[in-house]
């Protein structure tokens, strides 16, 4: 999927309306900085508006991108990074699919969004990840059901650089202030857990070649 990442850079993003609205992101990021788990503030889009610290140090290996990166467009990272299996765990069940399903019904709701077009563009790009989006994807909604694609709550694996982490689990917690709200915004929270006792499975290597093998293609 990759490679496939898209033609060329994402429009750059708007900036607040309102004086008011940039001086809230603004007392809101020194907010978020406080949060010692990774966090992230996004539109619809999944464009990111703000990052603390703890989120940049989460991803601070990964290499370059010019569409992809995780502190630009969070559903990009997911979908086209070839570094996003190195931190997200279980890349493809556990963050690709149920990113894909909010971005169908997303996608669904904002039909004339220009930037979620692009990123529906992107998808179709790729054959693979096209079938997945196409077939796979209604199949996997049936088997494991339509609440798949709500992030708040989810549980999802992880890798960390900070071996104090190490591979774990966070738990997402999605909120969203009455401001935020009307800027149509949420923040996301990555709340970790302690690092697994178990023994860790090895890391998923960089994506080269397009894929999404846990969802079959039409027959």
């Amino acid at each position: 999927m990759a490679h496939q990442a898209g033609g060329q850079r994402p429009a750059p993003r708007p900036a607040p309306q309102t004086p008011e609205a940039q001086a809230y992101l603004e007392d809101y990021a020194t907010v978020l900085e406080a949060v010692s788990f990774p966090s992230l503030v996004v539109d619809h889009r999944w464009d990111v508006l703000l990052t603390n610290s703890a989120f940049r140090t989460l991803f601070r290996q990964v290499g370059p991108h010019p569409t992809a990166m995780p502190d630009d467009n969070f559903l990009r990272f997911v979908l086209f990074h070839p570094d996003a299996a190195t931190v997200l765990g279980d890349h493809e069940s556990s963050w690709c699919l149920p990113m894909l399903a909010h971005f169908a019904q997303t996608a669904e709701r904002y039909g004339h969004d220009h930037g979620l077009q692009a990123i529906r563009r992107d998808i179709a790009q790729d054959p693979i990840m096209e079938a997945a989006y196409r077939h796979g994807l209604p199949h996997w909604l049936r088997v494991v059901g339509e609440q798949a694609a709500e992030h708040d709550g989810a549980v999802r694996p992880l890798h960390h650089p900070d071996p104090r982490w190490g591979t774990t689990d966070c738990r997402i917690v999605a909120e969203t202030t009455g401001t935020l709200k009307e800027l149509g915004c949420t923040r996301l929270t990555l709340v970790l857990r302690e690092a697994r006792r178990a023994p860790a499975r090895p890391r998923r290597p960089r994506r080269a070649v397009s894929h999404l093998r846990v969802v079959p293609a039409a027959d």
